[in-house]
């Protein structure tokens, strides 16, 4: 697998702590495997855009999906889309019910990025829900039973049918990931 598409949560950035990690562990395995990680539009039409013209730049490449959070939710429909394998960190299952509650004017806190959230972007979330997996052995999915955005239940029954590893605790964040990029590169190159 010579590249990997990390996507980052909602309102984060390519300079999220995961990312960095990622790039660390994967720059001192020396796998030659080329990481991207664009910084995703905050609308999900736009988000699924900036994605497949990367994907269609890398066309023929081997590719693994990485994504967290919202990245995660918006993996699944890729991965689904264009059957590939995906890993998914505390992934979002219903992302347009927490973005109801913050629809109007919002900014990323990881860039300062202002935007506006209507009622029609939910509309657009819901249009890249997955129901029904076709792949789930192409899923790896990591969950933290301590998630305080996200209930963990909710992707547990979700990816019931995937690889899926639950850990007591932890956090959002995803508490000492590093640990686990052995076993998601391995996944995605299996």
């Amino acid at each position: 697998m010579p590249f990997l598409l990390h996507l980052h949560g909602y309102n984060s950035s390519p300079d999220s702590l995961k990312v960095q990690q990622t790039e660390q562990w994967l720059r001192q395995q020396d796998l030659g495997i080329e990481l991207v990680c664009p910084a995703l539009s905050p609308f999900p039409c736009e988000a699924i855009g900036q994605i497949e013209k990367i994907l269609q730049t890398r066309a023929g490449r081997p590719i693994g999906l990485v994504g967290s959070s919202m990245g995660g939710f918006l993996a699944t429909w890729l991965a689904q889309k264009y059957q590939l394998k995906a890993a998914l960190i505390n992934p979002a299952v219903r992302p347009y019910r927490l973005i109801e509650r913050i629809l109007g004017p919002n900014t990323n806190s990881h860039t300062g990025e202002q935007f506006i959230l209507e009622p029609h972007h939910l509309d657009e979330f819901r249009s890249f829900e997955v129901d029904t997996l076709d792949n789930p052995q192409d899923f790896l999915v990591l969950l933290q039973t301590g998630d305080e955005v996200l209930d963990y239940r909710e992707a547990e029954q979700k990816y019931h049918d995937c690889h899926l590893k639950i850990e007591q605790g932890g956090d959002h964040g995803f508490q000492h990931y590093p640990r686990h990029l052995p076993e998601i590169i391995e996944f995605l190159q299996s």
